[in-house]
């Protein structure tokens, strides 16, 4: 009996030592960083305390909301307006920029797509401030995205860069990248991508668009359509480099199932057709990323445009072979959410750790999040996906797990999930920090927005 006493003693001082190492973690965590949320059907961006939310007490509840901030003027009869659904925070992280997809429009009247796009610019200290929530005193100014249906960002120089997905009041006929002033909102340059896909001739909109050829006319309005394939309709962006040091930039081209290849320092002088190449995708490319030192790209297959299916997979390219126009830049495709091959599981918004050791997968569709391991999924291993963590709601309804970010520390991750609901002025979405480590769902934040989007994290 004394045996098995100590050796329970010893694993009781073990499991100890361990929840008070992670406790540790926690509470640094708590003293400095934020979780930043768009809120999209429901127009918030949510400031919410990294450390309330792994506290015990708060699972399963709004208690870690700090402050929801506005991202547009109220209508003049006091309704909500605006889209909100990605981010980019400033580098120095005074200021963050949240995509108005359709611009400062009310959800439940703006029934179909095109939109103009618009950039909400908020002071991060403003939004972090309890005294301004469900205010729109963190709004400073909008910039106009320079076309329709704005949805990927970066930060480049002085300047955003912006995917414009849609046209006008229609979701097809976007192939537009913008490159917008921060400061002035200037409209300083356009890349206009190449039409068309395998199947699909578009000779009535030459690229660029001269008169009296465009805008686009006689689109559909909503997909899928089997009319798709024509325009690009760029989603996320991501920068990559090539080992001599040049940058370009990847959009993911739901409406041609593609990826672009555009020679960031060719647009820089203005050229409007600084498009290099094009990567065939397996479906639908929406979220993407690229690692810490910008070499691979990671693109997430989607939804289609044309069809009503999803992707299972995300897609790795090499940008050294990208940037050379070479044919083998996949180097990698690997199955998330599932083991079934059949199985749609529409993997969303990826993020790799600091380090470049490991991705994140919200899987929209399974209800989970993959965690693949680079190496070994450059490394041609079937088992490079090494951790696949459901997320439940307490209400019963599906995760659906869209957007994800990593603490700087390459600790957490945090998820955004839960589908629109109606109406929209419910607050349904949920936020989850998962410990990479563990591998478990550690706090989950309920509350948030309605069809949360994506997410960004700073530190104070």
């Amino acid at each position: 009996m004394a045996v098995p006493n100590l050796l329970l003693r010893r694993m009781t001082l073990a499991m100890a030592a361990v929840a008070a190492a992670a406790g540790s973690v926690y509470e640094a965590a708590a003293q400095s960083t934020y979780i930043l949320a768009t809120g999209r059907r429901l127009p918030y961006l949510y400031a919410i305390s990294f450390g309330d939310a792994v506290a015990p007490d708060n699972d399963n509840t709004a208690n870690a909301i700090v402050s929801r901030g506005k991202v547009a003027l109220d209508r003049l009869d006091g309704q909500l307006l605006g889209d909100p659904a990605n981010l980019v925070v400033s580098e120095d992280g005074a200021t963050v920029y949240v995509v108005n997809h359709h611009g400062a429009i009310d959800n439940a009247e703006f029934a179909q797509h095109g939109g103009r796009g618009q950039i909400a610019v908020l002071d991060v200290d403003a939004v972090l401030d309890p005294a301004n929530d469900r205010t729109a005193n963190a709004l400073r100014r909008h910039l106009d995205s320079g076309a329709f249906g704005a949805v990927g960002v970066l930060l480049w120089q002085d300047m955003l860069i912006i995917a414009n997905a849609e046209n006008n009041l229609t979701e097809d006929g976007g192939n537009r990248i913008t490159f917008v002033d921060r400061r002035t909102g200037s409209l300083r340059g356009m890349v206009e991508l190449a039409l068309g896909s395998p199947g699909f001739e578009c000779g009535d909109y030459p690229v660029p668009y001269a008169s009296p050829h465009g805008p686009p006319r006689n689109l559909a309005v909503l997909s899928p359509d089997p009319t798709w394939g024509c325009f690009p309709n760029s989603n996320g962006l991501a920068l990559g480099r090539s080992s001599d040091g040049n940058a370009f930039v990847f959009t993911a081209n739901g409406g041609t199932d593609d990826v672009s290849v555009i020679d960031l320092a060719s647009a820089m002088e203005g050229n409007r057709l600084a498009e290099i190449g094009r990567i065939p995708a397996q479906v639908g490319p929406w979220g993407i990323t690229a690692t810490p030192d910008g070499r691979y790209v990671i693109v997430a297959n989607g939804r289609s445009q044309r069809e009503d299916r999803t992707g299972n997979a995300i897609s790795i390219f090499d940008v050294d072979r990208a940037s050379e126009g070479a044919e083998d830049v996949e180097v990698a495709r690997i199955l998330t959410g599932t083991d079934d091959p059949g199985e749609q599981t529409h993997p969303f918004i990826p993020s790799i750790t600091p380090d470049g050791r490991e991705i994140i997968v919200p899987n929209y569709r399974a209800n989970n999040v993959s965690i693949v391991d680079l190496e070994l999924a450059l490394a041609g291993d079937p088992d490079a996906e090494v951790a696949r963590i459901p997320l439940i709601r307490s209400d019963g309804l599906p995760a659906r797990p869209k957007g994800s970010a990593i603490t700087a520390d390459g600790r957490f991750a945090v998820i955004s999930g839960g589908a629109a609901t109606q109406p929209y002025s419910g607050e349904s979405g949920y936020v989850y920090v998962i410990d990479l480590q563990s591998r478990e769902v550690v706090g989950t934040v309920t509350g948030v927005g309605n069809d949360p989007y994506n997410l960004a994290l700073v530190e104070r």
